[in-house]
């Protein structure tokens, strides 16, 4: 039987690219998607993750998992603790978006850039960087920059302009060794920042699925 990869999503336009990227990139699985965009919305509203959408969202994922999941995928990069706490708690990959995504920028140099558009993903981002660049014994720093409105603009259908608002920050980084598109969502910018800087640009989708793909294999040859 395919593996089967639950999809945790908390925005709908997290979901079209982690599924062409699953198209393109590992067909054989078989995809499950589930959506509570009321976990960013009520994110949105919290300078702080609370314990009480940590809950929540490991509520979430525990039914993800007792859908017979091979492995977790989370699309939202503002959740970071309670991924940590739903991985803790379940016997399967549990993958946060970006960590693939990370790999593959620290492999590109010291300076690391960022483009967000999800103001509150940033600090927990930004502490997920932090730690993963602690444990790999390589430095690097992380810049940041936040563009406003792109979100909003993309959940109201307009793609356009939400890749073209991206790209126009992209510059503000051209002096990185590479550029990280922080959000699932923001991936639809990819082309158009490639068209304004020259640094090797990184999205997540795709490092997820082959870093997934690489964690469910190797649990079912131990398995086996």
């Amino acid at each position: 039987m395919a593996p089967r990869i639950v999809l945790l999503h908390a925005t709908p336009v997290a979901m079209g690219p982690i599924q062409s990227a699953f198209a393109a990139r590992w067909p054989e699985a078989e995809t499950v998607n589930l959506l509570d965009d009321g976990l960013s919305i009520d994110r949105a509203r919290e300078d702080e993750l609370s314990e009480a959408l940590i809950e929540r969202f490991v509520a979430f994922g525990t039914y993800g998992y007792r859908m017979g999941a091979d492995g977790i995928l989370v699309t939202c990069s503002a959740f970071g603790p309670a991924i940590d706490r739903l991985a803790a708690s379940l016997p399967i990959p549990v993958l946060k978006p970006n960590e693939a995504m990370f790999r593959a920028a620290i492999a590109q140099g010291q300076r690391i850039g960022m483009l967000a558009t999800f103001g509150p993903a940033v600090g927990t981002m930004t502490d997920e960087f932090d730690e993963f660049v602690a444990g790999s014994n390589r430095p690097a720093a992380l810049k940041t920059v936040l563009v406003d409105r792109a979100i909003a603009l993309l959940k109201g259908g307009d793609a356009e302009t939400h890749n073209r608002l991206v790209a126009e920050r992209a510059p503000e980084l051209a002096d990185q060794d590479a550029i990280m598109l922080a959000h699932f969502s923001t991936s639809r910018a990819a082309e158009a920042v490639r068209a304004v800087v020259k640094v090797p640009v990184l999205t997540a989708p795709d490092a997820a699925v082959d870093a997934m793909r690489e964690l469910v294999m190797a649990r079912s040859k131990v398995g086996a």
